[in-house]
């Protein structure tokens, strides 16, 4: 792909994933929550120019230092993300304000990151960013599918609500023990 098309590619990601985790969603534990970072890291491995062969030291430095702040960023991202279950026992996730400070601190990062590649003179291409976004997509959703899991183990009988008499049934919270609020489709 060009670099064009890569970035397009970047930006709408992020935006469908920033956009869809700032609202409340049931977080489902049976999906497939890794399928999206594995596609984003294949097609960012498939291209060609991950690492600028002139510049091999330099660029290998960047590209893993592009990866730990991915990994960084989709760490923080997950454990500022409000997760509670609710009394029928489903599991609700919102990102919160300190999930867009992360964000918001990473991007600076890269960009920095970007700034100091181009004053080595180091080529750069979408691809480490693509493949940094695929890291951070893929630590957010493994640590939140973890603390999904954790709700169902520590509430037990909320797993199967039917079961459950429902004087029993309490929602638990992650954070700061706000009710739950549905958003509208």
């Amino acid at each position: 792909m060009s670099g064009l098309v890569d970035a397009l590619l970047i930006v709408a990601v992020v935006a469908l994933v920033v956009v869809r985790q700032f609202r409340t969603r049931r977080t489902d534990t049976d999906r497939r929550w890794w399928i999206v970072p594995v596609i984003l890291a294949v097609v960012a491995l498939r291209e060609p120019g991950l690492v600028d062969i002139h510049h091999g030291a330099e660029s290998i430095a960047l590209l893993a230092a592009e990866l730990l702040i991915g990994l960084a960023t989709g760490a923080g991202w997950a454990w500022t993300t409000r997760v509670w279950m609710d009394a029928d026992g489903a599991v609700w996730s919102r990102s919160t304000k300190e999930s867009f400070a992360v964000w918001t601190i990473g991007i600076g990062l890269r960009a920095g990151l970007f700034a100091l590649g181009a004053a080595l003179g180091v080529h750069q291409n979408t691809s480490a960013l693509l493949l940094a976004l695929a890291a951070t997509l893929l630590l957010r959703a493994g640590i939140l599918h973890r603390r999904t899991k954790a709700l169902h183990l520590w509430r037990p009988e909320l797993s199967h609500p039917a079961s459950t008499p429902s004087a029993h049934r309490q929602a638990t919270a992650y954070g700061d023990g706000v009710g739950l609020r549905k958003e509208r489709a």
